[in-house]
């Protein structure tokens, strides 16, 4: 597996519009930089964010989402999003990503935002994914940081291999095709059953889980 460069990410874009919009050299004065590097792809943030908040008392649950945990907003280009002190964030790439079947990305944090303690976590673009990606940002200071949407976020590095049996297309990933914020989702799925136990390992039921009788006195919990 194989480190692509410069080149192979123009052709690839050339070619099978892997990433959109493209830009063919970095953009930096006077911003976060974001486009082409040696190695690597530099995308910004989207203009959707949604902000962890405890003010609801809500809980993050990756397998039943409460929109009660988020404070969502919309900003404006040149508008800068806020993120607390040792909170979290998640939002989007303006680019939209077709990942060839035969490469898989990883996605690293920027230099400039690390070293303000903001750290960029987002699992890897699988072989043959498409979409805009979330990304999920976390600042890990005591104070505010301020993070600018239109500007570069993240660098995502791009690992080429061979030819796998089944690609995250083959398989209806349930992220693909993805555009703006998706929130963590489970795939629906029947009852999973529980592992049958032989005669000599099944457990005798303890005096808190064994049945009484109606109208015994012991039956109460104690």
């Amino acid at each position: 597996m194989s480190l692509k460069n410069d080149r192979w990410i123009q052709h690839m874009n050339e070619k099978h519009g892997m990433i959109s919009p493209f830009v063919t050299t970095q953009v930096g004065e006077g911003i976060i930089s974001y486009g082409p590097s040696s190695f690597g792809y530099d995308v910004r943030a989207g203009y959707n964010w949604k902000i962890f908040t405890d003010v609801l008392g809500a809980v993050v649950d990756p397998k039943k989402q409460d929109q009660r945990a988020y404070h969502s907003l919309t900003v404006k280009e040149g508008d800068a999003v806020i993120i607390p002190p040792n909170s979290y964030a998640l939002t989007h790439t303006l680019e939209y990503f077709k990942v060839p079947r035969n490469v898989t990305c990883i996605c690293i944090g920027k230099s400039t935002y690390a070293r303000c303690g903001i750290h960029v976590n987002v699992t890897p673009l699988e072989a043959g994914w498409e979409g805009q990606v979330t990304i999920e940002i976390s600042n890990g200071t005591r104070l505010p940081v301020k993070v600018y949407p239109g500007e570069g976020i993240m660098q995502v590095l791009f690992f080429e291999g061979e030819d796998p049996n089944v690609s995250y297309a083959d398989r209806k990933g349930k992220y693909q095709n993805q555009r703006g914020i998706t929130l963590a989702t489970v795939l629906a799925g029947g009852p999973v059953q529980p592992a049958s136990k032989s005669p000599e390992s099944a457990e005798k039921p303890t005096r808190c889980t064994a049945k009484r009788a109606k109208g015994d006195p012991r039956s109460r919990v104690r």
